[in-house]
């Protein structure tokens, strides 16, 4: 009697557009080879060979690759949503978004996984790029430091110690609050991951049982890569961003 191939628990969205220079296929290649995990490539309405980068990678690998095509390109944080959506239908323990360039390498999904199967009271784990001694941390100095001025702003609207909500690496539970948190279309095409949190603590009823179920995972390898879509004049519209995100939940930011 044959034995049906396990499922896999776990789910990872990966939000291209334009990317069919810089995705790492060898890359991808390997860790699907050697992981029981479910990759959702979404191709955000691209004009170059990205789909067919993508259809590459999905290739002798059909049951643990699924590509998403949108015919016009919606934004990063619809792309991630609408992906996240596909696999909250079918029953995943953890969902999760990854950056597809590669800038956290994926090796550091198994971490997450871990994590999670281990703290059954936390329900997302973030990806932190803290550079200490013994971690390989490349970020450019200039969104080093606009970063960390984004973050302190972030860290006093959401009312808690919030280190790094940008970084594309993320893992949540699959259950009730992390469903609806992508339940439909966020404010911002860029910060929606404020407004994930934000959404989070609506829910729970204050930032202090939010941030008792978030993890800040810091990374061992990060590394800023050629060709990122974020420019420097996105800071100025992602402060209007945050402002939006402020005022549609005040209330539940207040604790109230």
């Amino acid at each position: 009697m044959s034995i049906a191939p396990k499922s896999p628990a776990t789910a990872i969205v990966f939000p291209c557009y334009n990317e069919a220079g810089r995705l790492a296929v060898a890359e991808f290649e390997r860790f699907l080879d050697g992981h029981e995990i479910l990759f959702i490539l979404v191709d955000d309405g691209s004009r170059d060979k990205t789909r067919e980068v993508l259809e590459r990678i999905r290739r002798g690998r059909e049951s643990r690759v699924e590509v998403l095509p949108l015919e016009r390109n919606r934004g990063k944080a619809e792309a991630v949503r609408l992906g996240m959506a596909q696999a909250f239908e079918r029953p995943f323990a953890y969902v999760g978004f990854w950056d597809a360039d590669l800038a956290t390498p994926l090796d550091a999904i198994p971490p997450f996984v871990e994590l999670l199967e281990r703290r059954p009271e936390i329900d997302m784990v973030f990806g932190a790029r803290v550079k200490l001694l013994g971690r390989d941390i490349r970020r450019h100095a200039s969104r080093h430091y606009l970063g960390r001025l984004f973050a302190t702003a972030v860290s006093q609207i959401l009312r808690m110690p919030i280190y790094d909500t940008q970084c594309g690496a993320k893992l949540f539970r699959a259950n009730a609050h992390t469903r609806a948190a992508f339940s439909k279309p966020f404010l911002s095409r860029w910060i929606f991951d404020v407004e994930v949190i934000a959404r989070c603590i609506e829910q729970v009823g204050s930032p202090c049982t939010a941030s008792e179920a978030i993890y800040e995972f810091p990374l061992l390898r990060w590394e800023d890569m050629q060709g990122s879509k974020l420019k420097g004049a996105d800071f100025g519209t992602a402060a209007l961003d945050l402002s939006r995100i402020w005022w549609t939940y005040r209330m539940a930011l207040r604790g109230k």
